[in-house]
């Protein structure tokens, strides 16, 4: 029986959040499709969505199309419909907490003030693996503008790196298992911090 995973992309809907920080999930979830040549655009879930096959894996990408901090139904819908246990969800999301260019997989974990995050707990009551996006903290500026607002060129390149990265680090996952992806794609945490690995 082919193993099924759900690789769901956090963002908000709609033409003016295109490119925002706040749409890295949604944007790994387009990149990743366009590799795996699978279009993300049917309605189903409360969402878009596509599957495709992947290393005899069945890969179901799911774009969840209300606000973020009610995504939490449409992945539990999702979850149900295919009778998925936890351990075959990822959730790719940004994050203030990490600086731009950086990604970081986990198998568990908080939702670290993340809406989105905190609203899929809320739904399922179980923890699964989630892929987190640097996008950099708001320093000064309100968290809320600073999440919805386009990055600058700088800011935007390292994103975009990040995001090609994501791309990889989600087919290893999906391919190899957490641990695998983890000691390929996250930073080396020591005295001086090494650069990610993702040979």
């Amino acid at each position: 029986m082919t193993e099924t995973k759900l690789i769901v992309g956090l963002g908000n809907p709609g033409a003016e959040y295109v490119g925002t920080r706040h749409n890295a999930g949604f944007e790994t979830i387009d990149r990743l499709a366009e590799r795996l040549g699978v279009d993300v655009k049917k309605k189903k879930f409360g969402g878009l969505f596509g599957e495709t096959i992947y290393e005899d894996r069945k890969l179901l990408l799911l774009k969840p199309q209300q606000y973020m901090n009610c995504s939490g139904q449409i992945v539990a819908t999702a979850m149900g419909f295919f009778k998925l246990s936890m351990d075959a969800l990822l959730v790719i999301t940004d994050d203030m907490a990490l600086p731009p260019g950086r990604i970081r997989l986990r198998a568990q974990g908080s939702a670290g003030g993340h809406n989105g995050l905190a609203d899929i707990i809320g739904c399922l009551n179980r923890d699964f693996a989630r892929l987190r996006i640097g996008i950099g903290t708001a320093g000064t500026s309100v968290t809320r503008d600073y999440v919805l607002s386009r990055p600058g060129s700088d800011d935007r390149e390292q994103i975009d790196d990040a995001i090609s990265r994501a791309v990889l680090a989600v087919l290893c996952w999906a391919a190899e298992g957490m641990d695998r992806a983890m000691n390929l794609f996250n930073v080396k945490s020591t005295d001086n911090e090494t650069e990610v690995n993702n040979q």
